[in-house]
C-alpha cells in the first residue's frame, strides 16, 4: 500500500509543484498522457492492494488455522504481480486512444495534473470509444474491487457474529478497523468525484470538484502510514 501511495504522489506532485510553486501553467501533450497513465495505474494498484488486504483479513478470521497454508509467500508474490500487470495492461491503451483525438488549440484543465475524464473533455472530435473504454476500465477495476471488498466484509461479519465470546468478537473487529479506515479514505472521495463528474459537475462550484480531487490523490498517501 505504501508503494502505491508513493507512486501516486510521485505521479501528481511534479505538475502540482510546477503550477503552485513555479507558476508554470503549460503542460506538454506527451507529459500529460504519461502522467494520466501513471496516476490511473497507481490508483487501481492501490484499490487492488486494499482488496488483497480485505482477502487477507477474511482468511485470517474465517480460516485462522489454515492461514499460513493458504497465503503462502509464493501466492502473495503472484498476487502482487497480477495486481501490477492488470493495472498497467488496462491503462496502456489510454494514451494511444487519446493520441488519435483532435484537441482545441487552447485548452484549460480543471486540475493541476492530468486525469483521463478531464483530458477527454477538451477533445474536439468524437470521444465515444474513449469514454466507453474508460468506463469499462473503471467498472472492471475500481468497481469490481469495491464489490469484492464489500463481499469480504460480509463474510467476515457473518463469521464474527457466530463467535460466542464478546472478547473474541471485539478482537476480530479490531483487526479490521485500520483497513476499513483506509478503504473509506480511498473510495469516499473517488465515488463522490465520479458522481459529480457524471451528474452534477455543472450544479456545483468548481472549487468543490477540485477539493475532492485533491483529497482523493493527496490525503490517502499522507494518512495511510498513520492508519
Amino acid at each position: 500500500l505504501s508503494m502505491a501511495d508513493l507512486g501516486l504522489s510521485v505521479s501528481t506532485l511534479p505538475s502540482m509543484a510546477a503550477v503552485f510553486l513555479l507558476g508554470q501553467r503549460k503542460v506538454g501533450t506527451a507529459f500529460c498522457f504519461m502522467q494520466l497513465f501513471f496516476i490511473h495505474t497507481f490508483s487501481v494498484i492501490e484499490s487492488a492492494v486494499l482488496l488483497a488486504m480485505a482477502f487477507d483479513r477474511c482468511v485470517a478470521i474465517r480460516e485462522p488455522l489454515r492461514y499460513a497454508t493458504i497465503l503462502t509467500t509464493k501466492r502473495i508474490g503472484a498476487i502482487g504481480v497480477a495486481i501490477v500487470t492488470r493495472s498497467a495492461a488496462l491503462h496502456l491503451p489510454l494514451p494511444v486512444l487519446l493520441g488519435r483525438l483532435q484537441f482545441r488549440p487552447v485548452n484549460a484543465l480543471t486540475h493541476s495534473y492530468c486525469v483521463h475524464p478531464d483530458v477527454l473533455r477538451l477533445a474536439s472530435s468524437s470521444t465515444l470509444v474513449n469514454s466507453g473504454f474508460g468506463l469499462f476500465v473503471m467498472l472492471s477495476t475500481l468497481g469490481a474491487d469495491a464489490v469484492l471488498i464489500l463481499l469480504s466484509y460480509v463474510l467476515i461479519l457473518k463469521t464474527v457474529l457466530s463467535i460466542a465470546s464478546n472478547t473474541e468478537r471485539l478482537r476480530a473487529f479490531n483487526t479490521c478497523i485500520s483497513h476499513i479506515c483506509a478503504v473509506l479514505l480511498f473510495y469516499t472521495p473517488l465515488v463522490s468525484l465520479s458522481v459529480i463528474h457524471r451528474f452534477g459537475k455543472k450544479k456545483l462550484p468548481a472549487q468543490v470538484y477540485m477539493l475532492l480531487s485533491y483529497l482523493h490523490f493527496l490525503v490517502p498517501p499522507m494518512l495511510n502510514p498513520i492508519i
